[in-house]
């Protein structure tokens, strides 16, 4: 009895430990959002010194809660965080729409550069149709795209759109779109859920007279929903022209549609609005053509909310990938509301280790940047000491790019008995670019099925493609190490292991022995 109480409790132990486990291939990113300064620059803050200063401070931040990926927002509204020919620098850089960074500096090409050189990936966030943010209070420069031409543009509400149905309108931002990714190395273009404004009671979206002029036989809604699938087709098919590996994905309001109006496809939900009903995007047929790469739908609710709760949501979405990626929008910023639920520390936790259950899931993104510079609910430590404790390695897109690289080449010695150095470079062989090589660590007697598979033996990550020296003292107690390197591409795709050097102490004395295979 006392026996098998005992392995009851081991069994038990070890399936906690297994379910809470961090996967070696884990998206983890944040939403940076520029407009009305929300999270980066400051506002009121022009000067390039400090937002270049503010932004690393971000990474620095990032990277000690173990993030990987960063989605900023460079096109709020039909403006720039870049230097463009179709728009204008953005208000929320410089404080006045139009005017460029004084002294000189193009903030896309800085974040971006400073991003990669941690190992994290740069999605370009960019607004779709918004066009002028507030009416009443936004700067709008004299060579803003609704002064040049007004007749691509309806107002609702306090803001200014372009109007969905107008080809040249979406010709125009698919132009954006190609300028960014044939300039930029962005890894992904990003878009939210502002293709169709959210509706305003009482208020009809204005594009009546769109809608006649283009003589179409299909419904008003159904017209709408074409006009949206529509730029995702011209957006996937420009993005993968320009650069194959540069990826595109779409973050929705958390709901497709409620069941009561899809009995078959729709979720248990009873959402206000919706995807498909109210803002006019079809996600599931975006992730069915394969037009987009990753979706990230918006579950800014806690588990067993009572209209749109986590798990349902989490499971709905996780059964209706398409076999595209998922990456799950938390609402960190709820902390602190009066909202029910967001007081619980232990909210976040539980809706990663949901997530992780989940085959389909890869990964989580989070809204918004300020809210982690206050540390809601202990989040931040929690990241750092548990669920992000480990690094993880963004998870390759096979469809897109299967090939992996060639395994690094090392070059191993010893200098004066105490330091190991590793000469690591590139195999000519190979063609794929390199993103980073990925370092593990591990004890001498470590299993070898273990090699590569677990993220805790993960010493380090290192962005210099070229290739790196590893120097590192060795103990002074008789301990031996293993070290695996392997070289991830641009495609996110790990290399096989590098040759297994064991390090050993014979008498003192540090040498390399390579096993036999």
């Amino acid at each position: 009895m006392i026996r098998s109480t005992f392995l009851f409790s081991l069994i038990t132990v070890l399936s906690v430990q297994f379910l809470n486990a961090q996967p070696k291939y884990e998206f983890r990113g944040v939403w940076i959002a520029t407009v009305n300064n929300i999270d980066w620059p400051a506002g009121g803050v022009t000067d390039p010194g400090q937002q270049k200063a503010d932004y690393i401070r971000l990474l620095d931040m990032y990277e000690k809660n173990g993030m990987n990926a960063m989605i900023v927002q460079v096109r709020p509204a039909a403006d720039a965080f870049y230097p463009s020919q179709y728009e204008p620098w953005s208000q929320w850089l410089t404080g006045v729409q139009g005017k460029p960074p004084s002294p000189y500096y193009d903030p896309l090409q800085f974040m971006i550069e400073e991003t990669h050189k941690r190992g994290m990936e740069f999605h370009a966030w960019l607004n779709p149709y918004r066009a002028v943010h507030n009416i009443g209070s936004s700067s709008v420069a004299e060579n803003h795209i609704t002064r040049i031409h007004p007749e691509w543009f309806v107002t609702y509400g306090d803001k200014k759109y372009f109007d969905p149905g107008n080809k040249e309108a979406q010709n125009f931002v698919v132009n954006v779109v190609r300028d960014i990714v044939k300039r930029y190395d962005v890894d992904a273009i990003h878009m939210d859920d502002y293709f169709y404004p959210y509706r305003i009671p009482g208020k009809e979206f204005p594009d009546e007279a769109s809608y006649k002029k283009s003589g179409s036989l299909l419904n008003k809604d159904d017209w709408r929903r074409s006009n949206t699938d529509s730029i995702i087709k011209a957006l996937s098919l420009v993005i993968k022209q320009e650069k194959k590996l540069c990826r595109f994905g779409i973050s929705p309001f958390s709901v497709w549609r409620n069941n009561d109006k899809d009995s078959v496809r729709g979720s248990d939900s009873r959402s206000g609005q919706t995807n498909y009903d109210d803002l006019y995007a079809d996600i599931l047929l975006w992730l069915q053509k394969g037009w987009i790469d990753y979706v990230t739908p918006q579950l800014y609710f806690t588990i067993g909310h009572p209209k749109v709760d986590y798990a349902k949501m989490l499971d709905w979405w996780s059964r209706n990938s398409y076999g595209r990626h998922v990456y799950i929008g938390h609402g960190v910023y709820k902390a602190g509301t009066k909202e029910a639920g967001w007081d619980n520390p232990n909210e976040i936790p539980n809706q990663i280790k949901l997530l992780r259950r989940n085959p389909n899931v890869q990964g989580s993104i989070y809204f918004s940047s300020v809210s982690f510079q206050r540390n809601p609910n202990g989040w931040n430590d929690s990241l750092q000491n548990n669920y992000y404790k480990y690094p993880a390695l963004l998870p390759p897109m096979r469809w897109i790019d299967n090939e992996k690289p060639w395994p690094p080449i090392v070059e191993k010695e010893i200098d004066d008995d105490s330091i190991i150095q590793l000469k690591v470079k590139p195999d000519p062989r190979n063609h794929i670019p390199i993103k980073y090589y990925v370092v593990y660590q591990y004890a001498a007697d470590s299993h070898s099925e273990t090699f590569g598979n677990v993220p805790q033996y993960i010493s380090r990550l290192i962005t210099t493609p070229d290739g790196f020296k590893l120097k590192e003292p060795l103990s002074s107690k008789h301990f031996s190490y293993r070290y695996v390197i392997t070289a991830v591409g641009k495609n996110n795709n790990e290399s096989d292991l590098s040759e297994i050097a064991i390090l050993v102490q014979p008498n003192g004395k540090w040498n390399f022995y390579t096993p036999h295979p």
